[in-house]
C-alpha cells in the first residue's frame, strides 16, 4: 500500500436519514463514493484549529460535506479586517466571537451537523485532552509554535491532519501522519528565524487564496475519512496564485527524526521571547510619544523612534518621525539600533514592539521602550484623521 492510499478513518454510521439522503443525494450517485462513504462523513468528528482565513471555507465546505460533529478551536472576536477573506463571518458579526459566529453560520447551512466549541487558547496544557474527542483535525493557523504543537500533540495521539498555510500569493498543503508517513518535522525540522516569516497579518494575504487552499484542506480531510483516492500524505502541493501554478514536492519521514513522544515549550523552540518577559518591558503610552515628538521637534529632547512592522503597513498608516526597521531585521542582528541611544519602538498594537523591546534589552540596549497600543492607540487618541487596518 502506497503511503498516500490509506484506509477508511471512520467507520460508517448505521443508516441516513431521508432529509440526509435528499441533502447529500450528489455524493450518494457518485461512482466509488456512494453511501458508505456519506454513513463514513456523517460518523466523523473533526476540529478545525482557527475560526479565520482557511477555517472560514473549511467549516462551510466540511458542513456542507455533511460531517457528523465540528470542532471549533478559536479565542479570538471578529474584526472588520478579517472579512476580506474569512468568509463564515459577516459585517453584522464584527465585535463577536469567531467561533459563536462560525457556529451559526454552520448551523444556517446545515443544521444536522453537531458544532463544539473550544474558546481557548490552544496549548500544551490542553491540546491533548482537546484532540483525543476527534478523528481527524485541520491546522490553518499561522504561527509555527502552534504549528509544532499541533504536529507533536498529533504523532503522540496517532492522529492525521490535513495543513495548509497561505501568505500573500502562495499557499501549500499537505497530509501529515506519523504512524504511515511523514509529518510537519520531516518538512520543517526547525523552526525559522524568529521574524523571518511575517505572518498574514503582517506580510498581507490575497482573500480568495483562503478558499484555493482552503478547499483542497476539505478534499484531502474527505479522502481521509472515505478512504477514498489518493491523499497528499507523503505530498506537499504548492500553489502559486499569481502564475496560477501547482506543483508537487515529495515527502518522506527523515531518516534521523526521532518520534514525539511528549510536548515542549513550543514558544522556546522557536525562539520567541516569552509573554512574561514581553508584558513586563518598559512601556510609554501614544499620548507620552506625543509629548516627546513634539520635543524632539522643538529641539528639547533626542531619541529614535522604530517602527517594527512591515512596509504594507507602514504604507497604510504611519507616525511621523518613526523609522521604519522590520522586526526581522533587528531580531536575525542585520540591524543594530545605537545601544547608547534612548530608543522607543512601536509596531500595530505593541506585541511586536515588546518583544523587540525586549531582545534588544537582553543585549544591552537599556535605553529601549516600547510604545503600549502601537499605531492603532495612536491613531485613535492623537491622529483619528488617518486610517487603521
Amino acid at each position: 500500500m502506497s503511503i498516500a492510499e490509506l484506509p477508511p478513518l471512520v467507520h460508517p454510521a448505521q443508516e441516513l436519514t431521508r432529509d440526509e439522503a435528499e441533502r447529500y443525494s450528489r455524493h450518494l450517485i457518485l461512482p466509488g463514493f456512494g453511501v458508505t462513504a456519506q454513513l463514513r462523513l456523517k460518523n466523523a468528528r473533526v476540529l478545525v484549529i482557527g475560526a479565520g482565513g482557511l477555517g472560514s471555507p473549511a467549516l462551510l465546505y466540511l458542513a456542507a460535506a455533511g460531517i457528523g460533529t465540528l470542532g471549533i478551536v478559536d479565542e479570538d472576536t471578529v474584526e472588520a479586517s478579517n472579512l476580506q477573506r474569512q468568509v463564515i463571518h459577516t459585517a453584522a458579526d464584527v465585535g463577536k466571537s469567531k467561533a459563536e459566529s462560525a457556529r451559526a453560520a454552520v448551523l444556517a447551512l446545515n443544521p444536522l451537523v453537531e458544532v463544539v466549541l473550544h474558546e481557548e487558547h490552544l496549548d500544551a496544557e490542553n491540546v491533548l485532552a482537546i484532540f483525543s474527542g476527534y478523528d481527524l483535525i485541520l491546522d490553518g493557523t499561522d504561527n509555527f509554535a502552534t504549528r509544532y504543537l499541533v504536529n507533536d500533540a498529533a504523532e503522540i495521539l496517532g492522529k492525521p491532519y490535513v495543513w495548509g498555510s497561505i501568505l500573500r500569493f502562495d499557499g501549500q498543503v499537505s497530509v501529515f501522519w506519523g504512524a504511515y508517513g511523514p509529518t510537519y518535522r520531516d518538512l520543517y525540522p526547525e523552526p525559522p528565524e524568529p521574524g523571518a516569516v511575517p505572518s498574514c497579518a503582517e506580510g498581507g494575504v490575497l482573500g480568495v487564496l483562503c478558499a484555493q487552499i482552503g478547499s483542497v484542506m476539505v478534499n484531502e480531510a474527505i479522502k481521509l475519512i472515505t478512504g477514498t483516492g489518493c491523499t497528499l500524505l507523503g505530498r506537499l502541493l504548492v500553489f502559486n496564485s499569481l502564475d496560477m501554478s501547482w506543483r508537487e514536492v515529495g515527502l518522506r519521514p527523515g531518516p534521523e527524526r526521532v518520534p514525539v513522544t511528549e510536548l515542549i515549550d513550543y514558544q522556546s523552540f522557536c525562539g520567541l521571547t516569552p509573554a512574561a518577559e514581553t508584558t513586563a518591558v518598559p512601556s510609554i503610552g501614544v499620548a507620552e510619544l506625543a509629548r516627546l515628538l513634539a520635543d524632539r521637534r522643538a529641539g528639547r529632547a533626542d531619541f529614535d523612534l522604530l517602527d517594527v512592522r512591515e512596509p504594507g503597513e507602514h504604507d497604510i498608516v504611519s507616525i511621523d518621525g518613526a523609522d521604519l526597521v522590520p522586526r526581522a531585521g533587528i531580531l536575525s542582528g542585520s540591524v543594530v539600533p545605537d545601544p547608547l541611544r534612548t530608543v522607543y519602538v512601536h509596531c500595530k498594537s505593541g506585541g511586536r514592539s515588546a518583544e523587540v523591546t525586549a531582545f534588544l534589552r537582553s543585549r544591552g540596549h537599556e535605553h529601549t521602550y516600547n510604545v503600549s497600543g502601537g499605531v492603532l492607540d495612536w491613531v485613535h487618541e492623537v491622529e483619528p484623521h488617518k486610517p487603521v487596518y
